[in-house]
């Protein structure tokens, strides 16, 4: 039972993303109109420790009025590959600055409505090289042992979902 999608067009578009009206026809042969929002792809990095610590930023998000810990993570540049931007994200917004990274997983936080791809990295520790460039972005960043996160998730103190989705993993893996 798919969803065939006959065309879009554009309703609003910016250099983060573009709304579309797409054309759907439904598998019982129903026609819908459906919202599309085109998105830039987000690379983010989870830093672990050898004490089993996760490096995260404390922020607040406004669109929803909420705080929570989360990783560092943004656009992926034109000509940035998504192990790049995770890399360059991290410094940006942390100050820490990670060696090699390993692809941990991709994911599509909302893809009943965004295309958007969040690839998500793994390091192995990083080195502190100085105060946040992006440090805007959190109010603090600090190491977090991720034997705690299934609790911060409880309490709604990790609601991003690509950090949710990062975070239970490498706790299931490293614990």
């Amino acid at each position: 039972m798919e969803w065939e999608n006959l065309g879009e067009r554009p309703v609003y578009e910016n250099p983060w993303f573009q709304v579309n009206l797409a054309d759907v026809v439904l598998p019982d042969g129903r026609h819908l109109d459906h919202f599309v929002i085109r998105q830039r792809s987000v690379a983010l990095t989870a830093a672990v420790n050898d004490a089993n610590e996760v490096l995260l930023l404390w922020r607040h998000r406004f669109i929803t009025g909420t705080w929570g810990w989360e990783l560092p993570a943004g656009v992926i540049e034109a000509g940035e590959t998504p192990e790049q931007a995770a890399a360059r994200e991290m410094l940006e917004e942390s100050g820490w600055k990670v060696g090699p990274l390993r692809h941990l997983v991709t994911v599509e936080p909302s893809n009943g409505l965004s295309d958007c791809l969040h690839y998500v990295y793994q390091a192995d520790g990083a080195e502190y090289v100085g105060h946040p460039e992006d440090d805007f972005e959190s109010n603090r960043r600090e190491w977090v042992s991720l034997k705690l996160v299934p609790e911060l998730i409880r309490n709604g103190e990790i609601r991003s979902a690509n950090t949710v989705a990062a975070l239970l993993i490498l706790h299931n893996a490293k614990l």
